[in-house]
């Protein structure tokens, strides 16, 4: 296994940092973009946008990316003999806890909500302001952490 663990790092490291910059290219101009439009319209964009995401090829990133942290954490305490273990694990259980379980728990009940709402009345566009806000707050938290846990897994390697 400690063979494999810089391959699975370089893996990690990769992925998790992909995914963060995903989330970091919603928070700078994705979100501003949708809030400069009449809330039926940005909501609509964002509903489109929430169920077009649900992909083979995000579901990829996005579960491989947690999958290889949660990995190279868990192998971390097995290799403490390694340079970098300590921070393999910092930086794994950052991505899978601030990333992975935030979207889970926070962001996708929000965009489970924003489904739900119909863009086109008055009640459903209601949802828009609290979610534009309360959503794009969690996305710079889970981009920060994202960005975060990546370096600590880089460093990790350069140890």
């Amino acid at each position: 296994m400690s063979d494999l663990v810089p391959a699975l790092t370089v893996a990690a490291a990769v992925s998790s940092a992909v995914l963060t910059g995903v989330l970091f290219a919603f928070s700078t101009s994705v979100m501003p973009a949708l809030a400069g439009r009449p809330p039926a319209e940005g909501m609509a964009a964002m509903q489109a946008m929430n169920r077009t995401i649900l992909n083979p090829i995000f579901g990829l990133l996005f579960g491989g990316s947690a999958l290889l942290c949660l990995v190279v954490a868990v192998s971390a305490p097995f290799t403490g003999d390694q340079d970098g273990a300590g921070w393999r694990l910092a930086g794994g259980v950052l991505y899978v806890v601030g990333v992975f379980v935030e979207t889970m728990v926070v962001n996708v009940p929000m965009n489970d909500r924003l489904d739900a709402a119909d863009a086109s009345t008055a009640a459903g566009q209601s949802v828009w302001p609290d979610f534009l806000v309360r959503w794009t707050r969690w996305n710079n938290v889970r981009s920060l952490l994202g960005v975060v846990a990546a370096t600590f897994l880089v460093v990790s390697l350069a140890v």
